[in-house]
């Protein structure tokens, strides 16, 4: 949550922010702000709304000769999106200027001991006493470095910042903490900081992770990077895959369409390279180094949130079907508070697209409490879960721009057959299931774009939906979850009550919803459980429900029963939330998009959440 963007070079700051500042927008767009500092005179802009709204009030391409210069995009916490509560925040001097993302937990407590000093307080924000405290340092003599170490020692909480102050007018110093910031180099004299990679893709792809309780110091001329108590340290460089053209539309008119279309392209990214045929088994190399320990282990908790959650729940059936090791799957923001009992033999797996998802990670720190193994899925190379994780398996996904998951969602359910794959050949799972298992996953790709070949059929269903204000999704077993997930994003996107419930639930509460004027989205494919899903549309059709329902292709009885059909190509049972999924994904793109709103840049979401 929120977008920071930092530069420190010889050239003009301004189009540097400003197109940092559109590539994060992604992670914040309730009010935007710039501050460059040249020559020990600062240009500060901020505006609330989208970056859009902050190039109307600037000039963009006002020249200004090199110099320092950070920029925001926020996602509020505390305080509402205001003027007056976007950032940067400044000291009272005005000298000292800091864009913040995270929380500021013991903010109350440190603002009223600078109030007392003499400190004028203008915002709601918890970031607003970091400027403020870094003056209060450097009042006693201190420079800006230490004044900025001296503050963060006294600061709970979490936090990517970065700092400029006119008394230094060619530093800019950027600090970590729980909190994802990077710190990109050239080779001519540009350096930035920023929340994530995509902001740099046009100017550099050598990239610097900072740990937590790091700092850099940034200049024109080069970079230090140390620890926050004054260590000095040798960080790798890493050079980045992605193309500039992946944060890119390409034609399409959103983000999430063009990812939804790039499903397909997903699956086969966290396939290739990973199938052995011949030994019915799966190539993980990310976690070669555990496969012993993973062969003793007799269960695994996955943690995660939001759409990650609801593939790690598809993950709980695939492990324990095809391995035969006991699995849950558990909400990464309830993990730490419940006392969790972990024994021996056991191990946690962690899934997030962003791999900085704050409850995520503070769930990891609880498992390595309890010296539990700890596991990673995660899209992001180099994030936190990443490195604090034993071992991992990446998504290989690319950038996903759209806040509503969908390429990433379709990569991580791939990805966990995988482990599902592998752990099943360490134990029971014979070389002939194994092979149809791969068999079948590599098919997936072509089936998936047989079904992206019906988004005309999809968007005419959405719009004849589109009146309606409330929905039910049904599924059973390993659709379960992709009722929700449907569900989900039809809520995120299009803002109207949709529930997703396990389809045996139904007459134990939701029934009592369905009318005419309340359809069901009914998950009915061809396989172990579609007798149990045809009974409940029956029940559905009984009192008057409206029912979408999701087929496999060549059931025709269905069309008896349901208002609307859509077909999906046939599959194993515990490959099919993959085909399941993306019709449902068309299904809430076309809807919120008829509607009329923004579907990238759903209401008062972010794309990754890294405050608690």
């Amino acid at each position: 949550m929120c977008g920071i963007i930092g530069y420190a070079g010889n050239k003009n700051p301004m189009p540097i922010l400003i197109g940092g500042l559109k590539r994060l927008e992604y992670r914040g767009y309730d009010s935007a702000g710039i501050a460059i500092l040249n020559a020990k005179k600062f240009y500060v802009q901020k505006s609330v709304g989208k970056i859009e709204q902050l190039v109307k009030k600037i000039s963009y391409r006002q020249n200004i000769e090199g110099g320092v210069g950070i920029g925001h995009t926020r996602w509020a916490t505390h305080g509402k999106p205001t003027l007056t509560n976007a950032h940067p925040h400044n000291s009272c001097d005005n000298k000292i200027w800091v864009a913040h993302n995270g929380i500021i937990e013991n903010y109350k407590d440190i603002k009223n001991q600078l109030i007392a000093k003499g400190h004028k307080f203008k915002s709601e924000t918890d970031t607003e006493v970091i400027p403020h405290l870094i003056e209060e340092y450097s009042k006693k003599g201190f420079d800006f470095k230490k004044s900025v170490r001296l503050a963060m020692s006294d600061i709970k909480g979490t936090y990517a910042l970065t700092i400029i102050n006119s008394d230094e007018p060619d530093k800019l110093i950027a600090v970590k903490n729980s909190s994802p910031l990077l710190i990109g180099i050239t080779k001519n004299g540009q350096y930035f900081a920023a929340s994530d990679a995509t902001a740099l893709l046009t100017h550099t792809r050598e990239i610097i992770y900072l740990n937590d309780k790091e700092m850099a110091v940034l200049n024109g001329t080069g970079y230090q990077i140390e620890t926050i108590s004054g260590q000095s340290i040798n960080k790798k460089i890493e050079v980045l895959k992605e193309k500039e053209e992946s944060i890119q539309k390409s034609g399409f008119p959103h983000f999430m369409l063009k990812e939804i279309f790039e499903e397909p392209e997903a699956v086969e990214n966290a396939i290739n390279g990973r199938l052995i045929y011949k030994e019915g088994t799966a190539k993980l190399g990310g976690i070669e180094t555990i496969k012993n320990e993973l062969s003793k282990i007799n269960h695994l908790t996955i943690t995660a949130c939001g759409t990650a959650y609801l593939a790690g729940q598809i993950g709980e059936y695939l492990v324990e079907e095809l391995s035969g090791v006991s699995s849950k799957v558990e909400y990464a923001s309830e993990f730490r508070y419940k006392n969790p009992v972990i024994k021996n033999n056991s191990a946690i797996l962690a899934v997030s697209q962003s791999g900085e998802t704050a409850d995520t990670l503070a769930a990891l720190y609880e498992a390595e409490r309890k010296n539990c193994l700890t596991l990673g899925i995660v899209n992001v190379v180099g994030s936190s879960i990443a490195r604090q994780t034993h071992a991992g398996i990446y998504n290989h996904a690319g950038p996903e721009i759209g806040v509503a998951s969908t390429k990433v969602f379709v990569s991580q359910l791939s990805v966990l057959i995988l482990l599902a794959l592998f752990l099943g050949r360490q134990r029971n799972l014979s070389l002939t299931e194994g092979k149809k298992i791969i068999m079948e996953l590599s098919s997936l790709p072509k089936k998936m774009r047989q079904i992206l070949k019906q988004a005309p059929l999809i968007k005419k269903m959405a719009r004849k939906y589109s009146k309606f204000d409330n929905f039910l999704y049904l599924g059973r077993k390993y659709n379960m979850p992709i009722a929700y997930e449907g569900a989900l994003k039809l809520k995120e996107i299009s803002y109207v009550h949709a529930e997703g419930y396990g389809a045996g639930e139904m007459k134990h509460g939701p029934i009592a919803m369905i009318n005419k004027n309340f359809p069901s989205v009914a998950i009915a494919t061809t396989n172990s459980v579609y007798e149990k899903m045809e009974s409940n549309i029956e029940e559905i059709k009984a009192r008057n429900g409206r029912v979408l329902a999701i087929a496999t292709k060549g059931n025709k009885k269905i069309t008896k029963l349901a208002d609307d059909v859509i077909y999906i190509p046939k599959t194993l049972e515990p490959l099919e939330p993959i085909l399941t999924v993306l019709p449902l994904h068309l299904f809430a793109y076309y809807f919120g998009v008829l509607r009329g709103f923004d579907v990238d840049k759903p209401r008062n979401l972010a794309k990754s959440v890294t405050v608690e």
